[in-house]
């Protein structure tokens, strides 16, 4: 833009000079001889007028021939960049696994995918047809697969086969429970969440091969309940559920059979002693919930244990809970 101002104003300044003519006549000339649209002159141009008339016109020639270049490169540089992009998400993608697949980034999908990130050794892909949504991924830094998440071949470049979990946070129930539907088919033992818009579309979802369905709806409005009828409680599991918080943690650790607290008592396991950790529930592979489990509880390959702590505690048990992790 700046280049092209330049050669109107020199081009105008030149006949002005050369041909004493008034800036209209001049400016007139000049882009007629830019734009090389054959008009005749305004006046007769003297011997010193063509030579510079000439040399306009290839000034003229030459900055179109740039102007096009540059577009075209810019062109194809963006196209290969999107390419060789696209291409270093697929390779992350493919050597994913235990990985979690979110369909759907909308408001509740990036509040969500934000929340699991904030967790240490859980892998994201995102699968949205949403144009729009391109920037704000590629923003985050999050894999994504741009793509309608209901076909059987998005699912697939996902690593659905590969997958520890797919959750279902789409625009609507109806296409939640389709791609409840598709997922099931394509891997029966991968654990399924999916959001419910209304109470009725809950069984439709179950019964599509949901394992767990959420309404963010019935969720947010029990948690203001709580906040108002429990705001120490509430508080405390804010702080114990914030990830961004080390000094007091929650988590859940699954006992692996080779590590070697498996199979002892929690008396004998050290965990008090060793990590200032508290014990608040266990979860016994039947399903059963122990709360607070007394100092003769069994520590069982297949349990899991709810501790409560510093997080660089917790990380410390889990390396003992789960030694090959």
């Amino acid at each position: 833009m700046c280049l092209s101002i330049l050669i109107i104003a020199l081009g105008t300044g030149g006949y002005m000079w050369i041909e004493k003519w008034e800036f209209l006549d001049a400016v007139y000339m000049t882009i007629i001889t830019l734009t090389t649209v054959g008009y005749s002159e305004v006046h007769e141009v003297s011997q010193t007028g063509r030579i510079f008339t000439i040399f306009l016109i290839f000034s003229g020639a030459g900055f179109c021939l740039y102007v096009a270049g540059a577009l075209v490169q810019f062109m194809v540089e963006g196209r290969i960049r999107e390419v060789l992009g696209r291409r270093r998400l697929d390779k992350k993608i493919n050597r994913l696994k235990n990985h979690y697949i979110v369909c759907g980034y909308g408001r509740i999908g990036r509040v969500l995918c934000n929340n699991l990130r904030e967790k240490r050794d859980i892998d994201l892909v995102v699968i949205d047809s949403d144009q729009d949504l391109l920037p704000v991924m590629d923003e985050d830094g999050i894999l994504y697969l741009h793509a309608n998440a209901s076909d059987e071949s998005t699912l697939v470049r996902a690593g659905i086969d590969r997958a520890k979990a797919l959750i279902a946070v789409l625009a609507t129930d109806t296409d939640n429970v389709f791609l409840v539907l598709t997922a099931r088919q394509l891997n029966p033992e991968i654990f399924i969440m999916a959001r419910a818009g209304s109470k009725a579309s809950k069984s439709k979802l179950f019964a599509a091969g949901a394992n767990q369905v959420e309404s963010p709806y019935d969720t947010g409005a029990t948690s203001m309940a709580n906040r108002i009828i429990r705001p120490t409680v509430t508080n405390f599991l804010d702080l114990a559920f914030s990830y961004k918080n080390k000094d007091i943690q929650m988590e859940e650790i699954p006992v692996d059979p080779s590590s070697d607290i498996a199979n002892k008592m929690l008396k004998d396991s050290g965990i008090r002693q060793k990590y200032n950790l508290i014990i608040i529930a266990m979860k016994k592979k039947d399903g059963s919930m122990l709360f607070n489990p007394s100092f003769e509880t069994i520590i069982e390959p297949g349990d899991t244990v709810i501790a409560v702590g510093e997080d660089q505690n917790l990380l410390e048990l889990e390396k003992e809970l789960r030694p090959g992790a």
